[in-house]
């Protein structure tokens, strides 16, 4: 219904929104045509980093789960590509590769600067295929996963190579070990979870372990692109769509209108009205909801 109030038209929203019920059932179009478009409105098509993840909701006994692939672009990840998994829980190996490669055959390799994943995205033939393609990572490790240390010559829970540290001291190891087979570098912290818990953040890289951190910390721009799909913005998940297809269909015109909102908003903040800032110092929208707010009122 928020894309049924914006058409320009005399047409009542339920009107338009039946619009868009007809364009479900009856109009096909590719993916590949959606993520060209988006691409070629990047500002910026080298040097990019891109984010994977996962969103799920859950519709009577329809289990949605799609596999998502953005862009990182000031503080949202743009929606470029995905996945519609028809299975409940976690992708598999083949179906990251699948994605991604995808995307390298659409757009190239060398414009990729390195990859974000969380802790669902490992596993030897993933990780090996990211290191065969020369593809940089920054990817969370779970604590308790095993990796193989060449100085001691025997495998470890990951977490003992950082368990002397302080609270917020970071540190990266400084040999190669080795995770399911493929040879890589570690790097972690530790640090209190949302409960107060005592947690590890542990990351594992292709290469430059010293940036990690740094790097990793821009993957929550991936959460700000589902919660603008969701509760901060489309409402997607109150769809009543179980169908794959038409959901597929319907996933790339919300990709379509987030993009639309973005550059609005973000249009709007720079030349015409800037976003006011709170006590807090945080802006009073994001730049998403204002080009939304833009567009609906």
């Amino acid at each position: 219904m928020s894309l049924a109030s914006a058409f320009d038209s005399c047409a009542s929203a339920e009107s338009s929104f039946r619009r868009i019920q007809r364009f479900m059932a009856d109009f096909d179009f590719p993916m590949r045509m959606i993520s060209i478009f988006i691409f070629s409105i990047l500002p910026e098509k080298k040097h990019l980093i891109l984010v994977l993840d996962r969103t799920n909701w859950k519709f009577g006994n329809s289990n949605i789960n799609i596999l998502m692939l953005g862009i990182c672009y000031k503080n949202i990840a743009i929606p470029i590509m995905f996945k519609m998994l028809d299975k409940r829980g976690n992708s598999d190996t083949n179906e990251r590769i699948e994605l991604l490669t995808q995307f390298i055959d659409w757009f190239g390799k060398d414009c990729i600067d390195y990859l974000l994943a969380d802790k669902e995205f490992i596993g030897h033939h993933w990780l090996d295929f990211l290191n065969k393609n020369k593809i940089r990572y920054y990817i969370r490790l779970r604590n308790n996963f095993k990796v193989f240390r060449f100085d001691k010559n025997e495998e470890t829970p990951v977490f003992w190579l950082f368990n002397r540290l302080r609270v917020g001291e970071f540190l990266n190891h400084p040999k190669i070990v080795k995770i399911n087979g493929v040879e890589c570098y570690v790097s972690g912290m530790k640090q209190y979870d949302r409960t107060g818990k005592l947690d590890f953040l542990i990351l594992v890289s292709f290469n430059k372990p010293e940036e990690s951190l740094e790097y990793y910390r821009k993957r929550w721009q991936i959460e700000t692109l589902f919660k603008a799909f969701k509760t901060s913005g489309f409402n997607i998940e109150a769809t009543h769509v179980t169908d794959q297809k038409r959901l597929e269909k319907l996933f790339m015109i919300v990709m379509l209108a987030l993009v639309w909102c973005y550059k609005i908003g973000d249009y709007v903040h720079e030349k015409i009205k800037p976003i006011k800032f709170k006590k807090h110092q945080r802006r009073a929208f994001s730049v998403f909801k204002y080009g939304l707010n833009q567009i609906k009122y």
